[in-house]
Order: C-alpha cells, then sequence, then structure tokens
C-alpha cells in the first residue's frame, strides 16, 4: 500500500501471503507510473535492495529507507522523514481495526479489496 499520510491510501495491490514485499512495492510503484518532480517515498526495510532502489529512482522516487547493518555500501537516508513511517504504520493499523478485513472472511479477492477500499473510505472521512 503506498500512503500519503495517516488516514489516505494513494494506491494498493492485494498479494498473497507467500510472495516477498519487494517484488510487490516495485509493482506498486509501476502501476503509479513515473512523477513528474522527485517525490520522497519512505520504505520500509524490506524493500532496500538495489532492484527496487534502482525502480524508485527510474520512476522519480526518492528512497527513503535506511540500508541494512551487513550491507557493505551503506547509504546516507533522511532520519526525520523516516521517522515519518509510523503515519504509513498506522493506516494500516486503522485498516486491520475492521474485523472483516483483519480475519479476512471473503474468499473472493474482489470482495476483499471492496472491503479493504469501504474501509478506506470510512478512515478518510472518519
Amino acid at each position: 500500500m503506498m500512503a500519503l499520510d495517516a488516514r489516505t491510501a494513494a494506491e494498493f495491490i492485494l498479494s498473497g501471503g507467500q510472495y516477498h514485499d519487494a517484488p510487490q512495492g516495485r509493482l506498486l510503484m509501476e502501476t503509479v507510473g513515473p512523477l513528474e518532480t522527485m517525490t520522497p517515498l519512505v520504505m520500509d526495510r524490506a524493500y532496500e535492495d538495489d532492484r527496487t532502489r534502482r525502480t524508485a529512482r527510474f520512476l522519480k522516487f526518492s528512497p527513503v529507507v535506511p540500508s541494512k547493518s551487513n550491507r557493505v555500501n551503506p547509504w546516507e537516508h533522511d532520519v526525520a522523514l523516516y521517522r515519518r513511517r509510523n503515519e504509513i504504520e498506522r493506516l494500516f493499523r486503522l485498516i486491520q481495526g475492521f474485523r472483516r478485513i483483519f480475519c479476512r472472511f471473503e474468499k473472493l479477492d474482489v470482495m476483499y479489496i471492496g472491503f479493504i477500499q469501504l474501509a478506506l473510505v470510512y478512515v478518510s472521512i472518519k
């Protein structure tokens, strides 16, 4: 999920639980498409691989993610901006507050996506 703040989601993709986050994150960035100007993209450490960072830069996102401790060539990141990642995590927590989404009662993906969208609308207007 790409979120703008603690109450606004920009885009999301539903994927299976067995998939790693990084390929799904690259797919999500590609669905948003290239931007006009460089825009910071605060990411979790699961997205810190070189391929994801390269894709982000190609699409004019400025990746804000710390390098893992065992990386040979670590990079600098904006610490103050990375601390705001908790706003996005709060959106996830708000969405999982809906029991139907948390437990995934829906068998069909289209129905599950519909309930996620409904929850996002509710959270954004609340």
